[in-house]
């Protein structure tokens, strides 16, 4: 993240900065971004940072005004069931994620949210993101946007190179753990891609639920190729 200059506007005395809370369950990740945060803008006050989602709203200083949450937290909460919990306390959300897919974007602001920024993002869309949601209005990059409003509903989902293997070689019968050595990736990110595919399927309308389903639909869109 860079270009901090150019994020930090001047406060004008007397203005009540915005109060953001942060909601990351990466613990590095979510320390990086509070150091990040407490020097990025002085009309954003960080008042907290935790790594669940009980945890925000037992806080202390919950409701704030925006809060900055990750999609993809592992604690089997749905995404839309936070959003609508946060909409009805009043609370705007900008969601960060470290994948943009149109249909998964689409959704997050169908359910709630007012602004959806890829970690890979700099500093200054982000706060740009944190001041429109708390101004209420919505924000996404103009990247996405273009890609949001360019890619049909109803379609099988995007899916990346890396993504489309993991697809394969689990619809082809071998079990998470053959899948990561074969590929030189660990257990955890081999079911983690399996989590994010079956989500995508998901918002496009497809139910890969199970190993027989995600087969199945592997074979239909030329992932898996049977004699």
């Amino acid at each position: 993240m860079t270009n901090l200059a150019s994020a930090r506007p001047i406060h004008r005395p007397g203005t009540r900065p915005i109060r953001l809370a942060l909601l990351d369950d990466h613990k590095m990740l979510l320390g990086a971004l509070s150091e990040w945060v407490r020097n990025a803008a002085e009309d954003i006050q960080l008042v907290a940072a935790v790594t669940t989602f009980p945890e925000l709203l037992a806080h202390p200083e919950f409701p704030v005004d925006v809060v900055l949450m990750d999609v993809d937290l592992k604690d089997n909460s749905h995404v839309s069931v936070r959003l609508s919990t946060l909409k009805t306390t009043g609370v705007a959300t900008v969601l960060m994620s470290s994948y943009s897919e149109p249909a998964i974007v689409r959704e997050a602001l169908a359910s709630g949210a007012l602004g959806y920024v890829p970690k890979s993002e700099d500093v200054s869309m982000i706060v740009n993101a944190i001041r429109s949601a708390h101004r209420g209005e919505a924000y996404i990059s103009a990247e996405l946007d273009l890609a949001i409003n360019s890619t049909q509903v109803g379609g099988s989902p995007k899916l990346s190179a890396q993504e489309r293997r993991v697809m394969a070689l689990y619809g082809g019968g071998e079990p998470v753990k053959t899948v990561a050595y074969q590929l030189g990736i660990s257990e955890e990110t081999a079911k983690s891609y399996l989590k994010r595919i079956r989500e995508k399927y998901r918002v496009a309308g497809f139910d890969v639920g199970t190993k027989v389903a995600l087969r199945r639909r592997a074979i239909q869109d030329g992932i898996l190729l049977t004699d």
